[in-house]
């Protein structure tokens, strides 16, 4: 049977987005004909976790409501550089735990990242949600892999505007950062569009 994922922001002993990881989890069993869900809040709550400090909950569970967690400390760490690598093919619409596909991604990247590329637009990288900016203003790929809680907590608030991203006008965006449910906006590293190496330029970038 699948197993799926949900990774949670915990700090000072605050979980983070719950309705929307939870609106997450239920979407999981309800697409796949299962009724029910399982509880995120009440899952936290057995933990009895006391400490202050920024984690990560990571929950893995299956259909059959069956799940575990671990619950770990959590520090943003600053990525080298980037490439394009595209994928036409890679369906992420669940937050499966198989990240097989994103492994044999990076595998063949000569970068410390990759940021996928799907019929010509840009989507996501091996973890997270991306913005770029144009001007003062941030936007997000209308073309996601998987619909962050982040991301969609961003554009509800209207901190971020979707927008049409693709091979030919990434380099109209000056910088870009990386979005997902343990890193907030402006809440880590903001990278200037040349830290992807294989921009698009005559040159090829990388196929899978």
């Amino acid at each position: 049977m699948s197993q799926f994922i949900e990774s949670i922001k915990i700090e000072d002993q605050e979980i983070f987005l719950l309705e929307l990881h939870q609106k997450r989890v239920n979407a999981t069993f309800e697409h796949f004909g299962k009724e029910g869900s399982i509880d995120i809040a009440k899952i936290f709550k057995d933990l009895e976790h006391d400490e202050n400090g920024l984690y990560k909950l990571k929950i893995t569970y299956d259909l059959n409501k069956n799940y575990r967690t671990q619950l770990i400390p959590y520090a943003i760490s600053e990525i080298e550089d980037f490439q394009l690598i595209e994928n036409n093919v890679y369906d992420y619409s669940f937050k499966f735990e198989d990240r097989k596909e994103f492994e044999k991604m990076i595998n063949k990247a000569k970068a410390s990242e990759i940021i996928v590329v799907k019929n010509n637009h840009i989507t996501d990288t091996s973890y997270s949600n991306l913005l770029f900016l144009k001007g003062k203003e941030w936007f997000t790929p209308s073309t996601y892999l998987l619909n962050g809680v982040q991301r969609t907590h961003l554009l509800k608030n209207k901190k971020i505007k979707e927008a049409e991203i693709t091979l030919q006008n990434i380099t109209e965006y000056s910088h870009f950062q990386l979005i997902n449910a343990m890193n907030d906006f402006d809440d880590m590293f903001i990278y200037p569009i040349s830290k992807i190496t294989n921009l698009p330029d005559g040159s090829r970038y990388l196929e899978i």
